[in-house]
Protein backbone atom coordinates (compact mmCIF):
# COMPACT_ATOMS: atom_id res chain seq x y z
CA UNK A 1 0.00 0.00 0.00
CA UNK A 2 1.43 3.18 -0.65
CA UNK A 3 1.38 6.42 1.46
CA UNK A 4 -1.28 8.32 -0.50
CA UNK A 5 -3.36 5.12 -0.22
CA UNK A 6 -3.34 5.03 3.20
CA UNK A 7 -4.02 8.50 3.90
CA UNK A 8 -6.83 8.29 1.82
CA UNK A 9 -8.08 4.83 3.50
CA UNK A 10 -7.54 6.96 6.91
CA UNK A 11 -9.75 9.98 5.49
CA UNK A 12 -12.42 7.96 5.28
CA UNK A 13 -11.81 5.92 8.38
CA UNK A 14 -12.10 9.63 10.05
CA UNK A 15 -15.13 10.65 8.83
CA UNK A 16 -16.98 7.91 9.66
CA UNK A 17 -15.70 7.45 12.97
CA UNK A 18 -17.44 10.78 13.12
CA UNK A 19 -20.01 10.45 12.18
CA UNK A 20 -20.63 7.37 14.02
CA UNK A 21 -20.50 9.58 17.20
CA UNK A 22 -22.80 12.26 15.86
CA UNK A 23 -25.19 9.65 15.01
CA UNK A 24 -25.05 8.28 18.24
CA UNK A 25 -25.54 11.11 20.32
CA UNK A 26 -28.41 12.00 17.73
CA UNK A 27 -29.97 8.55 18.84
CA UNK A 28 -30.54 10.39 22.25
CA UNK A 29 -33.05 12.71 20.86
CA UNK A 30 -35.03 10.26 19.86
CA UNK A 31 -35.48 8.41 23.10
CA UNK A 32 -37.71 10.25 26.02
CA UNK A 33 -35.94 11.96 28.86
CA UNK A 34 -34.94 9.33 31.61
CA UNK A 35 -33.82 9.35 35.26
CA UNK A 36 -29.92 8.80 35.23
CA UNK A 37 -29.11 5.42 35.56
CA UNK A 38 -25.83 3.90 36.96
CA UNK A 39 -24.67 2.56 33.60
CA UNK A 40 -24.80 5.03 31.11
CA UNK A 41 -26.19 3.03 28.07
CA UNK A 42 -24.85 1.33 25.18
CA UNK A 43 -24.71 4.86 22.92
CA UNK A 44 -22.75 6.15 25.44
CA UNK A 45 -20.27 3.46 25.30
CA UNK A 46 -20.42 3.34 21.17
CA UNK A 47 -19.88 7.43 21.21
CA UNK A 48 -16.82 6.65 23.51
CA UNK A 49 -15.60 3.70 21.68
CA UNK A 50 -15.95 6.02 18.19
CA UNK A 51 -14.14 8.80 19.84
CA UNK A 52 -10.74 6.72 21.03
CA UNK A 53 -10.78 4.98 17.59
CA UNK A 54 -10.62 8.48 15.81
CA UNK A 55 -7.41 8.95 17.51
CA UNK A 56 -5.10 6.55 15.93
CA UNK A 57 -6.88 7.01 12.37
CA UNK A 58 -6.66 10.92 12.99
CA UNK A 59 -2.78 10.69 13.93
CA UNK A 60 -2.18 8.31 10.76
CA UNK A 61 -3.98 10.79 8.51
CA UNK A 62 -1.45 13.56 9.95
CA UNK A 63 1.50 11.05 9.32
CA UNK A 64 0.87 10.03 6.07
CA UNK A 65 -0.30 13.58 4.96
CA UNK A 66 1.60 15.38 2.03
CA UNK A 67 2.65 18.36 3.74
CA UNK A 68 3.94 20.20 1.17
CA UNK A 69 0.84 20.91 -0.49
CA UNK A 70 -0.87 21.70 3.51
CA UNK A 71 -4.23 23.03 2.45
CA UNK A 72 -5.16 19.75 0.30
CA UNK A 73 -4.30 17.61 3.45
CA UNK A 74 -6.09 19.59 5.76
CA UNK A 75 -8.95 20.08 3.74
CA UNK A 76 -10.61 16.11 4.25
CA UNK A 77 -9.83 17.30 8.53
CA UNK A 78 -13.28 19.75 7.67
CA UNK A 79 -15.80 17.72 7.43
CA UNK A 80 -14.72 15.68 10.44
CA UNK A 81 -13.95 18.42 12.87
CA UNK A 82 -17.49 20.20 11.84
CA UNK A 83 -18.75 16.70 12.89
CA UNK A 84 -17.19 15.95 15.89
CA UNK A 85 -18.21 20.02 16.83
CA UNK A 86 -21.64 19.54 16.72
CA UNK A 87 -21.33 16.15 18.45
CA UNK A 88 -20.00 17.32 21.02
CA UNK A 89 -22.10 20.33 21.74
CA UNK A 90 -24.98 18.25 21.22
CA UNK A 91 -24.11 15.59 23.53
CA UNK A 92 -23.28 18.92 26.00
CA UNK A 93 -26.86 20.14 25.56
CA UNK A 94 -28.30 16.37 25.49
CA UNK A 95 -26.54 16.19 29.05
CA UNK A 96 -27.08 19.32 30.99
CA UNK A 97 -30.38 20.96 29.48
CA UNK A 98 -32.53 17.65 28.77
Amino acid sequence: MTQQQINRLSSITVIGLSLVALLTVMTGYLQPPRHPEPDEGTAAHIFQLAIVALVPALLLFLATADWKQRWQSVRPLTFPAATLALAFGALYYLEHYR
